[in-house]
């Protein structure tokens, strides 16, 4: 017999605890849809970028299109930092959330003051490496926004940050190279200063997806 409580109820026994519904907030999942914007907004302006150091002639138009792509990935993030405001119960730490959203936002900085050093200092033709940097940007931003939606489920994400970090060890042994083009003769010193302000950012825009995968392999890994 199941023993009685005051008032002639019965006590609950574990059986039936165990059948009393019990219900998770659930989370934010609007999340991984603005991710996934602000990647393809890189995939965007990279080839944007690609055009601009290939295109003289279009150089003044397709800055304006860096300009126009750099505000959206702005509205981008600061529509993630509000969702990050207003949540209650976010998909994985709010830091990493925080984190990625800025490291994202970097990448897009880095490649729009790319085009705009490249204007203001008025250089014509660049250097073969420069056109080389910009194409690996290019499969960093491709390879980041085809891996954006698996956060959702956190599978497959282990081949993104390999190859992030495969292309931004490339990036770097590229800019390398660069640095000893320019310091070889070939270019005079005022043209030196004006192409390394260039490769810098393009460098810094490199190392900024890796930060991205950076932190995607830190949730995946605490999400496993």
């Amino acid at each position: 017999m199941r023993p009685l409580i005051s008032g002639g109820a019965r006590r609950p026994t574990p059986e039936t605890e165990r059948r009393v519904p019990f219900s998770l907030t659930p989370k934010d999942s609007s999340f991984y849809p603005l991710f996934t914007a602000s990647a393809e907004n890189l995939v965007a302006a990279t080839e944007v970028l690609g055009e601009f150091v290939h295109d003289h002639a279009r150089r003044a138009e397709l800055a304006v299109k860096l300009r126009d792509l750099e505000h959206a990935g702005d509205q981008s993030t600061h529509a993630i930092f509000r969702q990050l405001n207003t949540s209650f119960v976010t998909p994985f730490d709010r830091e990493d959330i925080y984190n990625l959203a800025s490291d994202l936002d970097d990448v897009m900085d880095f490649v729009e003051a790319a085009a705009d050093l490249v204007i203001l200092t008025g250089l014509g033709t660049l250097p073969a490496e420069m056109h080389q940097q910009v194409e690996l940007l290019q499969r960093c931003a491709q390879t980041t926004a085809e891996a954006m939606p698996r956060l959702r489920t956190m599978k497959d994400l282990s081949d993104y940050w390999i190859e992030v970090n495969r292309l931004e060890n490339e990036a770097d042994k590229l800019y390398r190279r660069l640095l000893s083009r320019l310091y070889s003769g070939e270019f005079d010193a005022l043209e030196i200063l004006k192409l390394k302000e260039v490769a810098d950012q393009l460098e810094e825009a490199a190392d900024a997806f890796e930060h991205v995968a950076n932190v995607v392999e830190t949730i995946a890994v605490k999400e496993s």
